[in-house]
């Protein structure tokens, strides 16, 4: 693969904000030698010091308090099938939200709490679409939802994926063994994160779709929920077409402003959303109230 573009991020962290591109940074930040439009924001008191990405921020904030809702609404479901499952779906998006924060949003970090944050968000973003993945194996009820078995299953694996790609991104950033030498150098190359923080949270995603237009058609026989399925898989494609194509002409449009960054975490909102409706859709509310006979 070494005459391949397959594994270097210098083009994507030329063109947008990600948090791989801290971690692969030499200065642990957005800047690097991979050129492009800096994203600036809100300059603050002090010499070169800026608050980058605020709308970001205060969206990554209001996807914090949305997600809580969800997750206490979802309390209400007591027989939908998979709803601890769903609930754990949240909680890593929850986890998504707030790393972001402090990754994506261009704080006046120290440059080593910096990688930490970012560390965390790959990895959650790992996680989080692999609980996806597990929220549609689990409509097809395998096994009972909710039991012990199938919580520390779904967890288990969760805390996998987010211990395992987030040590694989700190050891890049931080440089602890030999592993990634070479990863902070352009063109950036660093095939495990391609792989883990790019590639695998995709097919997840497409997985779950999948399983769930075949749950819906074939087992439910319904077409309505598709709706809202079909809402989420167009939100999540706009945000990643605002974050990976249109982000440098906005960035350049708006002086530095903000760039595809901040429509992607908006439109990765609505479609994490749009998911919660759609389960919603296809499960109950609660179990019906058997009748009692008349005497």
């Amino acid at each position: 693969m070494g005459s391949t573009k397959f594994g270097n991020f210098e083009d994507f962290c030329r063109d947008t904000t990600l948090p791989v591109c801290n971690v692969l940074s030499e200065t642990h930040n957005q800047d690097g030698d991979w050129g492009g439009c800096k994203l600036r924001g809100i300059a603050l008191p002090g010499e070169d010091r800026y608050l980058g990405n605020l709308g970001s921020i205060l969206l990554a904030g209001v996807a914090i308090f949305v997600t809580i809702y969800l997750i206490l609404r979802s309390e209400r479901k007591r027989a939908a099938v998979g709803r601890r499952e769903m609930q754990v779906f949240l909680v890593g998006y929850l986890l998504v939200s707030i790393a972001e924060i402090f990754s994506v949003g261009e704080f006046p970090l120290n440059d080593q709490v910096r990688v930490v944050f970012s560390a965390i968000h790959i990895g959650a973003i790992a996680a989080t679409t692999w609980l996806l993945f597990i929220n549609g194996i689990v409509g097809y009820q395998l096994m009972d939802d909710g039991t012990l078995l199938s919580l520390a299953l779904t967890i288990g694996s969760a805390l996998a994926w987010l211990i395992g790609v987030g040590y694989i991104a700190l050891d890049t950033g931080y440089q602890w063994t030999t592993q990634w030498q070479g990863s902070l150098e352009p063109p950036n190359r660093s095939i495990a994160l391609y792989v883990t923080y790019l590639l695998m949270p995709l097919v997840w995603a497409v997985f779950y779709v999948v399983l769930e237009l075949v749950l819906v058609i074939k087992v439910l026989g319904e077409t309505r929920p598709l709706l809202f399925l079909g809402a989420a898989v167009l939100a999540f494609a706009l945000g990643q077409i605002f974050n990976f194509v249109v982000s440098p002409y906005i960035c350049n449009g708006t002086t530095g402003a903000i760039d595809g960054s901040l429509f992607q975490t908006f439109f990765t909102l609505l479609s994490v959303t749009l998911v919660w409706f759609f389960w919603s859709s296809i499960t109950e509310d609660d179990w019906p109230m058997q009748v009692q006979p008349y005497p």
